[in-house]
Order: structure tokens, then C-alpha cells, then sequence
């Protein structure tokens, strides 16, 4: 078998507007626990009991570290298509060139289409995205959609194109 990658990609979340909430969100909690757990001095005008605290603070640091860690790796190879959505997923999913009716990328409006980024849809209409409007957009035999979303259009489009897997509406 060959396992030679013809086009690999890692993608991150880099939305502003994200980190500046998750910093938010954080920088507000770990005041609050330093305040009344620490300091003793109570954190607000109704403050939560010391455990409520310190699990909330444990949340929104485990929510940013899996933001922080969060990556979409797409790997593109003669047998076929594999994705991840590490750490959510461990291993890659794989679509095999013959369970696919159709492979292409197009541009896509993640808000109205999807919803917005991450895991979306569901059924027989899904995508994987982090950040853009472009993606690799798979149709399998039975007629589900998968939307990959990329950053590198132009180059997965020339890979295709290449190992004969582009399909041209």
C-alpha cells in the first residue's frame, strides 16, 4: 500500500473574537477563586460556596486548553482521504476514492450552511471546519456530504486534479 501524502494540512482556531472570550471568560474565574479562596474575601454580591468555584474554574481552564489544542488535520493520499479533529478524535476517519461518488472544493457559508465551525450538521450533511469558507466537499456513494474545510483550496484542488478525484460540476 502506498502511503505517500500528497497534501497534508493542520488548522487551528484563530479567531479573535474566540480567544479574547475564552481569555475573558478565564481571567474572571481565576479572579473570582483568588478573591474568595485564597484572599477570603467573598466574590460578588451573592457569592458561590469555595467548591463552586474552584469546579467552575476547573471548566472554563479545561475549555481553553481543548480550544488551545484543538486541531483539524486533513492528509490526502493515493488510496483515499483521512481526517481528524484532534483531540476529539484520535485516529483519522478515512474515505476511500471508491466509496466516493464525487470529491471537489468549493466555497461555503459556515454561518447559513453549517451553522458556524467546528463538528456541524448532522445526518447525511456534515463538515469539519475551523476558521474560512472554503472546503473539500466529499459525497459518498449513499449520497452523504461531508465538508472539510481548508485553508489551501488552490493546492487540494491541483491534488485532485492530479490523482484523478476532482470532480468538476
Amino acid at each position: 500500500m502506498n502511503n505517500k501524502i500528497f497534501f497534508s494540512e493542520q488548522q487551528r482556531f484563530k479567531q479573535v473574537w474566540l480567544w479574547i472570550c475564552l481569555f475573558g471568560i478565564n481571567g474572571i474565574s481565576i479572579y473570582g477563586l483568588v478573591k474568595q479562596v485564597i484572599l477570603g474575601s467573598p466574590f460578588g454580591n451573592a457569592p458561590s460556596s469555595n467548591m463552586e468555584l474552584i469546579i467552575l474554574t476547573l471548566f472554563t481552564v479545561s475549555l481553553f486548553f481543548l480550544f488551545f489544542n484543538l486541531r483539524l488535520e486533513t492528509n490526502i493520499k493515493a488510496d483515499g482521504i483521512y481526517v481528524r479533529f484532534f483531540p476529539l478524535q484520535l485516529t483519522f476517519k478515512y474515505y476511500s476514492w471508491d466509496k466516493l461518488s464525487r470529491s471537489f472544493v468549493r466555497q461555503y457559508n459556515p454561518i447559513s450552511e453549517y451553522g458556524g465551525w467546528g463538528f456541524r450538521g448532522f445526518g447525511k450533511n456534515r463538515a469539519l471546519n475551523v476558521s474560512g469558507n472554503k472546503g473539500i466537499q466529499l459525497v459518498t456513494q449513499d449520497g452523504s456530504k461531508l465538508l472539510i474545510g481548508t485553508n489551501k483550496a488552490h493546492e487540494v484542488t491541483e491534488i485532485l486534479k492530479e490523482l484523478g478525484h476532482l470532480t468538476i460540476d
